[in-house]
């Protein structure tokens, strides 16, 4: 395969990825959908950059002053597939402001753990991490940390029986257990360093809530029971107007589609959809086998135009 099309296979890759992730979100089991599309998610996102990192070198290797520097044959690198010099500068700048973006990303994201992190360390729990706030807003959501915290308020409890409140704590402490938040931070990562994956962060942050009810509803051992205490903490949520802003970091029962969610656990659970996720994972396998070996040929290109360099001069 040739260079071009190595280089390519990313973008492609990455933009049937951000085309497919909403339905693959929708039809894998939401424990699988989680850790598989944020898994493609940042493999798609690493080849992506890598890609057109080499794309702008091998343009600017051909530049005479840069080859001189680097001791490598203009005319070995300028023969067969090259990369134009005007996709070569459209390459460097993207990939530039890409890497950017994705630092931003991360940088906010590690601001909101930490700073999540600080707050669990600062709350006293009522016993297994569960923090109950005296407050006439309807609230609950998972704190990540290193202890992390379970935040209900008593507004929330009071609109719940018994049994759905099982059900609540069951999903916001699977948030925890699981480690969603940072599946979420690194979906984030990846959307913001390619954005054609920002329907995929979306799929994924929805998958994760579907992922805690199911868990929820399987400690319960009543789907119906789980579908009707999701309704109803959504319900109890939406009826404050001016509910106050959840915690940045936080992951909360009723901050996705309620009703869709709700619709899922009345229905029985997800089929395993074994085929279906397999299709994803020859794409990731592929996606790396394309890198390794863009990054083995275009060593050997070089590694030819400095041997016939060195011979010439």
């Amino acid at each position: 395969m040739s260079l071009n099309a190595l280089l390519a296979w990313p973008l492609i890759a990455g933009a049937a990825l951000g085309l497919a992730g909403p339905r693959l979100g929708r039809a894998l089991p939401p424990a699988v959908a989680v850790r598989l599309l944020t898994t493609a998610a940042l493999v798609s996102a690493l080849a992506t950059g890598f890609a057109l990192a080499v794309a702008a070198f091998a343009a600017l290797a051909q530049v005479p002053f840069v080859s001189a520097l680097g001791h490598w044959s203009v005319t070995v690198l300028d023969t067969g597939p090259h990369v134009p010099a005007t996709a070569g500068v459209l390459a460097g700048a993207t990939v530039t402001a890409l890497a950017l973006a994705a630092a931003m990303r991360a940088l906010r994201g590690g601001r909101e753990l930490v700073t999540a992190a600080l707050i669990c360390r600062d709350l006293d729990d009522a016993g297994g991490g569960l923090v109950v706030l005296d407050d006439e807003h309807p609230d609950a959501y998972a704190l990540p940390g290193v202890r992390g915290r379970i935040v209900v308020s008593t507004a929330m409890l009071h609109a719940l029986s018994a049994d759905e409140r099982r059900v609540l704590l069951a999903h916001e402490a699977a948030h925890l257990a699981h480690g969603h938040h940072l599946y979420i931070q690194v979906a984030e990562l990846a959307a913001a360093a390619n954005p054609l994956l920002r329907p995929v962060a979306r799929a994924i942050a929805a998958a994760v809530e579907r992922d805690a009810d199911e868990i929820a509803a399987t400690e319960v051992a009543d789907r119906r029971l789980a579908a009707r205490a999701l309704a109803r903490a959504g319900m109890a949520r939406a009826s404050v107007p001016t509910h106050p802003r959840t915690l940045a970091g936080a992951l909360g029962a009723t901050d996705a589609d309620v009703v869709t969610r709700a619709r899922a656990l009345l229905a029985p659970p997800p089929p395993h959809r074994r085929i279906l996720a397999a299709l994803v994972t020859a794409m990731i396998l592929a996606t790396s086998a394309v890198s390794l070996a863009t990054a083995k040929q275009t060593e050997r290109r070089f590694e030819t135009a400095q041997a016939s360099y060195t011979r010439h001069t």
